[in-house]
Order: C-alpha cells, then sequence, then structure tokens
C-alpha cells in the first residue's frame, strides 16, 4: 500500500480531486436537467400529462429546438387546437394554448338540389368534434364538387360558424347553387364512319332540350362523360373497328350558351374482320368440338368485340355444365394489318381451383346487405362457379333496384381463394305520381299511385293508387314479400275496388271489389308458379235513362242476375327466359294461367288462358317480337260463364279496333247492340321495335311496326228472350280480324305511354274500329 507521504501516493491526489470535482458537477447538471419543467397554459378541457406526452426529450436530456419543433408539429397535428405557441422561461417551458371549439352541430343551407344527408357524407367536419379551419376549407371544395357531379358549376359555398358559449360553436355552410350548369353543345371530332347523331344516341350526356327536365342527360356530370367515352370505344369495338380510341373529352363553358360544349376527340382506327376462329383445349377429357356451340363470333363476319366477351362466357359457362368449373377460356388474337383480319384462339387452361372466400358487396346505400346475398346460390366456402356468379347478377338486374350491377372477382387471402365484389349503384324505388291524361279506353282520368318497390330497403313491394277517369274508378292497395318465411316463395295480398261506367264501347257498367292472396316459387332458374285464392264481388249495372234502345239480352240477363260472389282458386305458370324484363330483347316468356271458380260463392267457371312471346335481335337497335295468345273458359255444374269473365276483342289483341270493337255481337234491332263475350280467342303479333336514330337511349322512346291478327268467338250465353220465342239476333263468326300500324313508345317517369296507329285489313261489318290509341302500359 502505498503512502501519502509518498511522491507517488502526492501524485494521485490533484487527479482524486478533479475526479470529485467532476463528479459533483454531473451530479449539479443532472439535478438541473431534472428541474427543468413544462408548463401548460390555457388548457381548458386537454389535461396537461397530455400535452406534456407530446414532448421527447433529446439525447442530451434536454428539449432542444427540434423536440420543441416536434411537439408545436405534433399537437397542431392533432386538430385540437387553434394556436400553438412554445417559449422558454429560465429552465421552464411555457406551452400556450388556445383549444379548438367543439362543434355541436354541421348543417347546411340553401342547398334544394343535394340533399343534407349526401352532403354530410363528403365533407369532414363532424358534430362533436373539433373546429378545424383548414377541415372546413376542404369541405367547401368537396362541396362543390359535388354540385359539380350534380351538373352546377355557378354554385358558391360560405361556411358560418356561430358561437354557442363555453367554446362550443356551430358551423353551417351556407350554400348559394346558382342555376344548373348544363351540356348545350356536343360534338364530335375525327368520326368520318359514324355520323353526329348516331354518336350521340349511343352517350349518356346530352345537349340540353324539351325532355331534358325529365331525363336530366344534360347535366354536366365528369363521371358520366368518363362513362361516355367508354360506351364510343365499345361501340366503335363491335361494329368491326378494334383499334378504336376515343383520345380525350373535353368540357368548355361557352359564356355565350351559358353552358357547356363539350368534345369527344376519335380515333377510329381500320375496319377489321374476324379470321380463323379456333379452340384450343388444353383440359383432358374436354371434347373441343362439344365447346364450338358456344362461339358466337363467326369467320369473315365484321369484328365484334361482344362477341369476344359473349364467347368467352359462353365457353365458361358450357365447361360449368360439364363438370370442369374451374376451366379457364382465354380468347388470344392476332392481328394482320395487311388483310385487316384478326384472327382468334379460344385457349381453354385448367385454371387452379378457387373457392368463395367471402362476398363483399358496395354502393347499396339503401338495400339491406340480405336483400342481395339471397339472390346468390354460393356462399362463403363454396367452389366458385361462374355459371353460378352470372345468374346471380342476372337475378339482381331484374330486380329493378339499382341503375347497375357488375359482379367482379378479386384475389383472396390465399392463391386458391376469390373474393366476389359485386358493385351496385342504388336507384329510386319509391314511387308518387299524379297523373292526368287521356285514354282511348278510360276516357279523361287522373290517377294517384303511391309504392315502393323495396320498402325500407328490405325488398318488400308496397303499392296503391287511386284512379277517377271519365269511364272508370278503382282503388287498388297491394303488398308482397318475394321470399316468405326466408324461403324462395313470394307472397302477397292485393285489395281492390273497380268500377266501370258506360261509354261509348259499352252500354253498361259493372262494379267489383275484393281480395286475392298469392303464393308463388321458382321450380327452375327459368320456370315459376303461382298460386292464388281470389274472392271477389261483381255487379252488371245498367242505367235505363242513359240510352233509349233496350239493353242486349246478355247485359239484361246479368244485371236482373245481380251481385254475385265469385270464390276462385287459380295458378300461373312462367317459362322466362328474357334477358331483360323490363326491355327485352332476346328469350322467351309464356304464362299459362288458369282460373277454377265455384269453391263457394254464387258462380261456377273454368278459365284458361295463353300468352307466349319471342324476343329476337336483329342488331344493336332493332328487335322483333313474335306473339301469340289465346283463351277458353266454360261454366261448370250446369251454369254458364258470367258476362264479365268472357273474353272480349279490341286492341290489346289486334291495334286497330276499339275496346270491345270485335267478336260475338247482338244485331237485335232497337237493342244497345253490344259486344257480348266470346268463350275463345286467339290472337298473334309480328312486331318490330327500334331506337329512334340520334335519340339517347336513356329517352326511353322506342317506334313500333307491328302486324296483329286475331278473332273471338262461340258465344255461350242465353239467347231466347224469356217469355218469348224470339230470339237474339247474333253474329257469332269466327272471322279473321288482322291490322297493320306503327307506333311510337315512351318509358316515361310515370310509366309506359303508347301511342299506335293501325289500320284494319280484314274486318266483319258489325266491329268497331279505332285506328289512333293512346294508352298507358305495355302492349
Amino acid at each position: 500500500m502505498m503512502d501519502d507521504s509518498t511522491p507517488g501516493g502526492r501524485c494521485h491526489r490533484p487527479i482524486a480531486a478533479a475526479a470529485l470535482l467532476v463528479a459533483a458537477l454531473g451530479i449539479f447538471s443532472a439535478q438541473a436537467v431534472a428541474a427543468e419543467v413544462i408548463d401548460v397554459q390555457g388548457n381548458r378541457r386537454i389535461d396537461a400529462e397530455t400535452v406534456r406526452s407530446y414532448f421527447h426529450a433529446a439525447p442530451d436530456g434536454r428539449f432542444d429546438e427540434a423536440a420543441r419543433d416536434a411537439a408545436l408539429k405534433a399537437l397542431l397535428g392533432t386538430g385540437l387546437f387553434d394556436n400553438v405557441t412554445i417559449e422558454r422561461a429560465g429552465e421552464r417551458l411555457v406551452v400556450h394554448l388556445h383549444e379548438a371549439p367543439v362543434l355541436d352541430r354541421v348543417a347546411f343551407e340553401g342547398n334544394k338540389k343535394i340533399k343534407d344527408k349526401e352532403l354530410i357524407a363528403v365533407i369532414e367536419s363532424r358534430p362533436r368534434g373539433t373546429l378545424q379551419r383548414a377541415v372546413v376549407q376542404s369541405d367547401v371544395g368537396r362541396i362543390l364538387e359535388a354540385y359539380r357531379h350534380a351538373g352546377r358549376d355557378d354554385v358558391g359555398v360560405a361556411p358560418k360558424i356561430i358561437n354557442r358559449g363555453n367554446d362550443r360553436v356551430d358551423l353551417v355552410y351556407e350554400v348559394m347553387e346558382g342555376g344548373k350548369t348544363t351540356v348545350r353543345q356536343i360534338n364530335f371530332a375525327g368520326n368520318t364512319v359514324f355520323g353526329k347523331r348516331q354518336l350521340a344516341a349511343v352517350i349518356k350526356t346530352s345537349a340540353t332540350n324539351l325532355l331534358s327536365f325529365l331525363t336530366g342527360g344534360d347535366e354536366y356530370d365528369p363521371d358520366r362523360i368518363a362513362g361516355d367515352r367508354e360506351q364510343l370505344r365499345l361501340y366503335y369495338r363491335s361494329k368491326g373497328y378494334a383499334d378504336a380510341s376515343v383520345t380525350s373529352a373535353e368540357a368548355e363553358y361557352d359564356p355565350a350558351l351559358h353552358g357547356f360544349t363539350l368534345t369527344f376527340a376519335i380515333d377510329e382506327g381500320p375496319l377489321y374482320h374476324f379470321g380463323d376462329i379456333s379452340v384450343a383445349c388444353n383440359v383432358p377429357g374436354v371434347d373441343s368440338d362439344k365447346l364450338r356451340r358456344a362461339l358466337a363470333a363467326r369467320q369473315g363476319a365484321l369484328f365484334d368485340g361482344r362477341a369476344l366477351d359473349k364467347t368467352t362466357d359462353g365457353l365458361a359457362v358450357e365447361l360449368s355444365k360439364l363438370g370442369f368449373p374451374f376451366a379457364q377460356a382465354t380468347p388470344r388474337i392476332t392481328r394482320d394489318a395487311a388483310t385487316r383480319r384478326i384472327d382468334v384462339a379460344f385457349t381453354i387452361d385448367q385454371g387452379p381451383r378457387t373457392y368463395v372466400e367471402r362476398i363483399d358487396i358496395h354502393g347499396n346505400t339503401r338495400t339491406k346487405s340480405y336483400v342481395i346475398r339471397r339472390e346468390f346460390d354460393i356462399a362463403e366456402g363454396d367452389a366458385y362457379s361462374k355459371t353460378l356468379i352470372d345468374r346471380a347478377e342476372r337475378r339482381l338486374k331484374n330486380l329493378n333496384y339499382f341503375k347497375t350491377v357488375k359482379i367482379t372477382r378479386q384475389p383472396g387471402s390465399a392463391s386458391d381463394r376469390v373474393v366476389v365484389v359485386v358493385d351496385v349503384e342504388e336507384q329510386s324505388t319509391g314511387e308518387f305520381n299524379i297523373a292526368g291524361g287521356y285514354s282511348t279506353t278510360d276516357g279523361l282520368l287522373a290517377e294517384v299511385k303511391l309504392g315502393d318497390r323495396s320498402f325500407l330497403g328490405s325488398g318488400r313491394s308496397v303499392n296503391g293508387s287511386v284512379t277517377y277517369g271519365q269511364y272508370a274508378r278503382g282503388i287498388d292497395l297491394s303488398a308482397s314479400e318475394p321470399y316468405f318465411l326466408g324461403s324462395r316463395v313470394a307472397a302477397g295480398i292485393e285489395l281492390y275496388g273497380r268500377q266501370n261506367q258506360s261509354s261509348p264501347y259499352q252500354s253498361y257498367g259493372s262494379d267489383i271489389y275484393g281480395a286475392t292472396l298469392q303464393l308463388g316459387t321458382p321450380v327452375t332458374e327459368e320456370i315459376g308458379v303461382q298460386y292464388r285464392y281470389s274472392l271477389y264481388n261483381q255487379n252488371v249495372t245498367f242505367d235505363p235513362t242513359s240510352t233509349a234502345a233496350a239493353p242486349s239480352l246478355p247485359v239484361r240477363e246479368a244485371a236482373a242476375a245481380g251481385p254475385q260472389w265469385v270464390s276462385s282458386v287459380g295458378s300461373t305458370v312462367t317459362y322466362n327466359t328474357l334477358d331483360n324484363t323490363r326491355s327485352p330483347t332476346s328469350g322467351f316468356n309464356s304464362q299459362l294461367r288458369q282460373d277454377l271458380a265455384g269453391l263457394g260463392g254464387d258462380v261456377k267457371f273454368l278459365r284458361t288462358s295463353e300468352d307466349v312471346r319471342y324476343y329476337h335481335p336483329i342488331n344493336d337497335d332493332v328487335t322483333a317480337l313474335v306473339r301469340g295468345q289465346g283463351g277458353y273458359i266454360t261454366g261448370w255444374g250446369g251454369q254458364q260463364a258470367p258476362l264479365l269473365n268472357s273474353f272480349f276483342g279490341g286492341p290489346t289483341m289486334v291495334r286497330g279496333f276499339a275496346p270491345n270493337g270485335f267478336g260475338p255481337r247482338d244485331l237485335t234491332p232497337g237493342t244497345t247492340m253490344d259486344n257480348v263475350g266470346g268463350s275463345m280467342y286467339w290472337a298473334t303479333t309480328a312486331q318490330l321495335q327500334s331506337n329512334i336514330p340520334g335519340v339517347p337511349q336513356e329517352y326511353g322512346l322506342k317506334a313500333t311496326g307491328f302486324v296483329d291478327a286475331g278473332s273471338v268467338f262461340r258465344y255461350n250465353g242465353p239467347t231466347t228472350f224469356p217469355g218469348s220465342a224470339q230470339s237474339m239476333q247474333l253474329a257469332n263468326y269466327n272471322v279473321v280480324r288482322s291490322s297493320v300500324g306503327a307506333g311510337l313508345t315512351w318509358a316515361s317517369p310515370f310509366g309506359n305511354l303508347t301511342v299506335d296507329y293501325a289500320v284494319p285489313l280484314t274486318k266483319a261489318a258489325y266491329d268497331v274500329v279505332q285506328p289512333l290509341r293512346f294508352s298507358a302500359g305495355g302492349f
């Protein structure tokens, strides 16, 4: 051990003293840092410790400039404060806060064209959140953008802040909507093959015209214009121009027109025809020859992109039917620029075995998800089947709840999993109409209709209507559930009351009121059966003061019988392969209807009718329709069929004839000479229906040309006057009535409105003709 008195011991004394000094300074410095505090001022709702948690010391333990700057940015980023300042006061950091007010309410004023709930969906400011002025300014831009999509560009938005005290405010966006900014003119550049009228009919956007207030097609909507570009490209692609493109769609505001001028620039490219069409199958066990029947493309035909899509879908369906649901068809295209031909080889490969991981539904802002899911025959975990997916898409479109339905697939969480994505765009299913007009059958009339095809988005249908016409009045209430008790059984009830008065077409009136219960179920995808029970009271009325002539014998007998209860059971068998139930262009629709009355009630009869329609597309714009219909009624149990349940010839069978215009007729002199109805009828129609060139399809205007033929015959009612040997002079011949004509149908917001002009070609001398007809509803 070294003694302190030695030289070595003495030399260690300064070192030890220095070490003690450094240690003392370190302790003093640590105490100084530990003494540095953060003083939070101005906070009322936010806890001071919460504010301090945003400060992180530098490696040396102090809050240097970088640490203070990071804390400042973090505090401002929370959106809880309007203003934050940080300053150093000696060894203290002082944080001055001004808390952002809390939003009690977010409201809109002056908005009429866009509802509050739609604007709430596009802004970020929310009640019970904080007022952030940067967000408010962004919200103004979002509201303006929403109005631009609604076709209004001359819109002003002013945010207004109303102080409610205690750091609480209301935020009100005052909207000055201004006038609607419309598309006044549409031009096409670069088009040499198709004219302006043809291309204008392809797109949904239209220039302002007389019908724009109903269709809304002239509203400036960037999304719609983007869709129009694609529709134009697809149109050219379907006409042989495989390389066609729409290079731009520019909209310029024209102050002179007070609206936009829209110009589509088109590069048409060359015209192509199909070359060799082949099927190459790489899946063992699949016969390529069986797949050729699914080929929609034909060698030498004009190139049609839709034929490729249709063939691809058809091959997938055919492969699924053959037991290969995972096989995939891919078209491989080879262009020959010199010969302007396109060879297509459809290659069949075994795709991976895929299963449905989940079904995602987007866009159903109103319709409940289960309403969409129940249209699928597959669920999560099932093998993916394109056939079943296509079937579900077709069902969803036929519901008529949505403007558009598109089902796509996306990769799932594993290579053998797919996500089925259902994108829908809702359309209004509610209906409230107050209409007035003229019908050649009912005369002047007014109608109020209220209903919803999907009540509260549930898929249930609820409807009510009141009609008051010159010759007809009525009320109708109905409700239906398409999935009764959770099964694919539709149930419905209808309550009705109808009163028909004498008119130029018949001398008598009728009163009918009652109810019908219905149950319907699909047998297959194309075949459905509906069962019903009806109980109603019917009565023939005749006002002797309305005419000096005596009523026809069947009318007199029916009126004398008084009110009669009809209790009947019935069924309707439907076979439907239509591509679209609202506006079909291809497929069959057949309805066989039978009703048996006599299970209680006062009358007994069996009534059968059949209506078959076949649609076939001639080209993109023209659809052919062939229709045949017929029926038979007979009494049983010793009774004759009632007058009101017999068949009467008119414009629903052969256009060009008046209501009750043909069929068995009483020709007895001195009587009203009414059509007394027949027990049998037949009718047939051949019709061409076409879009009108230059008129956008969204207007719903279609022209028709038709030939009708038919007859009503075999009267089975009374022929001899009671207490007299005198007999009724009856015209009861099976004379063929026929006509040719043209018409115009408008799918208006109030339903189909039709005007027809038909010229009878063959008729009986006693028939009543009516060349011009106005009607509501379809033929």
